[in-house]
């Protein structure tokens, strides 16, 4: 692979990284011949996955993973714990190369089973399958050690290493230890705990670890019935507790519940333009994802929801060698398969499968959208101008967008400003500032008019192009007096809008015709926020231009005036003589003394021929 090539894929690899949720998910890389290489999790995917890409990586094994990347795939979760059981399942599922390269001994540990006598149940990073039956390996340690202890305080395993015998155990050659005297452990050795009851907590012990926590629930629950029934309170009491342990690490392992042993999951989601449908497929087994993914369906013709779906359910299922007998869809379908039941969930477990894959769907169409929209930026701008335009009903594209605001304190210096946007962009060399002229005291209303007033019959004298929108910053006040130069005197046909405040100051709604109306546009959508950086810019534009005149007149001498004398002879008369009225009362002779005879007789004519 040449440079320019490995650029070129790295190019392709961040621009995916950048469209990434900050949602927590699995992920998964891809090769050159789109093979899966490495399945990983993260709490935010957006963070983890550039980290890959964006820092230096000092460790041999990822730089070498990062090479052979070629595309990169992922999944939205709805938390950290879906996100570690999704990539478990995962890994298991594929295998994939570099999860076993990458992750050695030291990060993906297992737990063995032991072959003894009374089996002992440990943590281990080495494999000798002679010596004991092994589960896992498990990517995140902690969700391992949570399992060691689930089992500790279930069934007390041993954790000594005496190799204890039958024999052994008949001639009382073993001592209880402290873990039998905390109750950390039921002493089998010395013979207070039967080698059944060992026994049948080890195989109880393995089916957890199998995943199988159903028929050890199950289980529980019987022999604490059994145990209440005869009277036994005290061990129907542990019992219940060990059920309470398994219910709640029940509770936080699986994604959905166990009762879904094998299901199908479609949905489907249509873009803005309804040319395509992104349709997502989710497959679960025994509670848990094991595969997911996102495939994009370009409408040739008209051709409905269902329509889609007709074609790529058997497409996709035979992809993936499904035979699962239920299937979600979004909605009821009116076509059948053989040995297969279509089902539309309303509630339960199945309604937030369709809801999580929905969620993937449109994800994944908004990531699709914001890697079209990085490489064509113009279109990002279309898609919101051709919004806006829907939304206020403009006949043509409000491609250039005019915004005024005033900036005075008290009615003093007073100013405006008036920033452009051309392409929902800004476009700094059509903005202007205002000196109000006819407008005394603090009237905002009566400023305003004056600047739209200048502004218009100027463009009008010089026929320079009108905009498409002019936006005020303020409510139906604002519009009203603009409405009036506009209409009544400049007799310009311009739609206006305007951008109102709420009682904290804050910008919560878009007004727009005569009389006002609020558009619905919610506050927290890409176009608002647009609108909100147009007012703000106008803010800054006004507020920076009357600070600069203010500060201007703050820092302003009658030594200023005086033609020919500039800011160094300002300021050596200042430091001379401390004060303006020591200078206008200095003679000739001393002014020439300071600055010299063309300046000294400049400023004493200055000063001496003023009434």
């Amino acid at each position: 692979m040449t440079k320019e090539e490995n650029e070129k894929r790295l190019t392709y690899l961040k621009g995916i990284v950048l469209s990434m949720p900050e949602k927590p998910g699995s992920y998964q890389f891809y090769d050159s011949e789109h093979t899966i290489i490495y399945v990983g999790k993260a709490k935010n995917l957006k963070s983890r996955v550039s980290t890959y890409f964006h820092k230096e990586v000092d460790r041999f094994k990822t730089k070498i993973l990062v090479s052979k990347i070629f595309d990169i795939s992922y999944t939205v979760v709805n938390t950290e714990e879906d996100a570690l059981l999704l990539e478990n399942s995962l890994i298991k599922k594929y295998t994939p190369r570099y999860n076993v390269l990458l992750k050695d001994g030291k990060t993906y540990p297992s737990i063995c089973v032991t072959n003894e006598y009374f089996p002992r149940i440990f943590k281990t990073r080495t494999i000798n399958k002679k010596f004991g039956t092994y589960y896992g390996p498990y990517s995140h340690v902690p969700t391992l050690n949570a399992l060691l202890e689930l089992i500790k305080k279930l069934y007390k395993p041993r954790t000594c290493r005496f190799p204890i015998t039958k024999e052994g155990i008949a001639i009382q050659k073993y001592k209880a230890c402290l873990e039998y005297h905390i109750h950390n452990c039921d002493a089998p050795c010395i013979g207070k705990q039967t080698y059944e009851s060992y026994q049948e907590n080890i195989r109880q012990a393995k089916e957890i670890l199998k995943g199988n926590t159903r028929e050890v629930r199950k289980l529980l629950y019987e022999m604490m019935q059994q145990k209440a029934s005869e009277l036994k309170f005290e061990e129907a009491e542990e019992l219940k507790k060990k059920y309470i342990l398994l219910d709640n690490y029940c509770a936080k392992s699986e994604v959905v519940s166990y009762s879904i042993a094998d299901i199908d999951v479609f949905s489907v989601v249509n873009d803005d333009q309804n040319k395509t449908a992104f349709i997502n497929y989710l497959h679960v087994k025994n509670g848990t994802i094991n595969q997911s993914f996102t495939f994009e369906y370009k409408r040739k013709l008209e051709e409905s929801n269902e329509d889609i779906l007709i074609s790529a359910i058997p497409e996709i299922r035979e992809r993936f060698h499904s035979t699962s007998k239920e299937v979600l869809v979004p909605f009821e379908m009116q076509w059948q398969m053989h040995d297969v039941t279509f089902i539309t969930p309303t509630r339960g477990d199945k309604r937030r499968l369709m809801e999580l894959s929905e969620m993937n769907c449109k994800q994944y169409k908004v990531d699709r959208l914001k890697q079209t929209e990085k490489l064509n930026p113009e279109q990002k701008s279309v898609r919101l101008m051709k919004e806006l335009q829907s939304k206020l009903k403009l006949d043509k594209l409000p491609y250039r967008i005019e915004c005024f605001d005033n900036s005075n304190i008290s009615g003093t210096d007073a100013v405006a400003g008036c920033v452009v946007f051309k392409g929902m962009k800004p476009s700094k060399k059509d903005y202007r500032k205002y000196n109000i002229k006819t407008v005394s005291g603090p009237d905002d209303y009566a400023s305003m008019q004056e600047v739209v007033r200048r502004r218009y019959t100027r463009m009008i004298e010089e026929s320079t192009p009108l905009p498409d929108l002019i936006i005020t910053d303020g409510g139906k006040g604002q519009m009203s007096v603009v409405r009036e130069v506009m209409v009544n005197e400049l007799h310009l046909d311009i739609p206006i809008a305007g951008l109102a405040k709420d009682n904290r100051h804050r910008t919560n709604e878009l007004l727009f015709d005569w009389p006002p109306i609020v558009v619905g546009i919610d506050i927290k959508s890409e176009l608002f926020r647009v609108l909100t950086q147009i007012q703000d810019e106008v803010h800054r534009y006004a507020i920076s231009f009357h600070r600069n005149k203010r500060s201007k007149h703050a820092l302003h001498s009658e030594l200023d005036d005086i033609k020919g004398i500039g800011p160094k002879t300002r300021d050596t008369l200042l430091h001379t003589y401390k004060s303006v009225k020591a200078i206008k009362e200095a003679d000739l002779q001393s002014l020439t003394s300071v600055v010299g005879t063309t300046k000294a007789d400049i400023i004493h004519s200055f000063f001496h021929s003023k009434k």
